[in-house]
């Protein structure tokens, strides 16, 4: 297992500092340190609860309460949206992809027939997500869902909104995305109450709103039906590093790697939580496994890094 790279901030996260893409868990998008605020430390764990992987800054109108839709452009899309006064190359329309998002635009704007409609929300969906903009893709998946309802087509819509969630780069865009996301999971979830991916996400868009306890009750509910569910074990103890609640995460790390000695992720962070509490043998043993599993250059420097505070 192989960390990806998806951008700078990921990059600057990896030496600084969730996600199904495929299968039943993939990783994070970049390694944590302890040292990061809290709110990094969120995003982080929101990153690696997601589908696909991301950049800093969602996109969508701001006047639009959906968050979306919005044309595309070739310009890159700062954090302010609107301004675009920042640089931020992952929602990087090219001139082909704008070419066909406009074209399927106006064809959604034509459309009278439902099943054409339908079929044109389902390709803008996609094509949004292709060029990550993930609020805009949410709202036509969710437009899908509502003509037809089933338990996929509303995952799909919510895991767009909690892709668009999890980068939100303002509090007031992360609760209104946030608030989006849990809406469309507790629809997938009335669908399939034993959905486990849906009910970690739902728990994962509560962590920022007005009842993160409810999110916690959600992830250690996933843990009780599955308990070797390492999206959810990641998350914990992440969440529990963020509370410096480190023995506690170490623990969690710990199950993970247990359940999967080949996650990266996992090692890396059992290493850090294990130093944190003067374990340096085991830390040091878990930062060689983690440097063993990736030829990425930035998690050698950051394990290297690491092994070089321990005593």
């Amino acid at each position: 297992m192989s960390l990806s790279r998806t951008g700078t901030h990921q990059a600057l996260l990896l030496v600084g500092a969730l996600a199904l893409a495929g299968g039943l868990y993939a990783l994070p998008k970049g390694i944590v340190k302890p040292k990061e605020s809290k709110a990094e430390l969120t995003q982080d764990a929101a990153r690696t609860a997601t589908r696909d992987g991301g950049g800093m800054a969602t996109n969508g109108s701001k006047t639009e309460a959906s968050s979306g839709p919005r044309p595309a452009e070739t310009a890159t899309v700062g954090p302010d949206e609107a301004g675009g006064s920042a640089a931020a190359p992952h929602t990087q329309a090219s001139p082909t992809q704008r070419r066909e998002l406009n074209e399927l635009l106006a064809k959604y704007k034509a459309g009278t027939d439902a099943a054409t409609r339908r079929q044109v929300s389902l390709d803008l969906g996609s094509h949004y997500e292709a060029v990550q903009r993930f609020d805009s893709a949410g709202y036509y998946f969710a437009e899908v869902a509502q003509a037809k309802p089933a338990e996929k087509a509303w995952q799909k819509a919510a895991d767009a909104y909690f892709q668009a969630y999890s980068f939100a780069s303002s509090e007031t865009r992360k609760k209104m995305l946030g608030e989006r996301a849990r809406e469309l999971y507790d629809n997938v979830l009335t669908a399939n109450p034993d959905n486990l991916d849906a009910k970690t996400n739902l728990g994962m868009a509560y962590m920022s709103s007005d009842n993160p306890v409810k999110g916690i009750s959600l992830l250690r509910e996933v843990l009780e039906q599955d308990p070797k569910n390492e999206k959810v074990l990641y998350n914990l103890g992440v969440l529990a590093i963020q509370s410096n609640q480190y023995d506690k995460a170490a623990e969690r790390f710990a199950q993970l790697v247990q359940v999967n000695p080949n996650n990266v992720e996992g090692q890396f962070y059992l290493g850090v939580t294990l130093a944190r509490t003067n374990r340096a043998a085991a830390a040091r043993a878990a930062f060689q496994k983690a440097k063993s599993l990736s030829t990425d250059p930035a998690l050698a420097a950051s394990v290297e890094e690491e092994l070089a505070k321990l005593k």
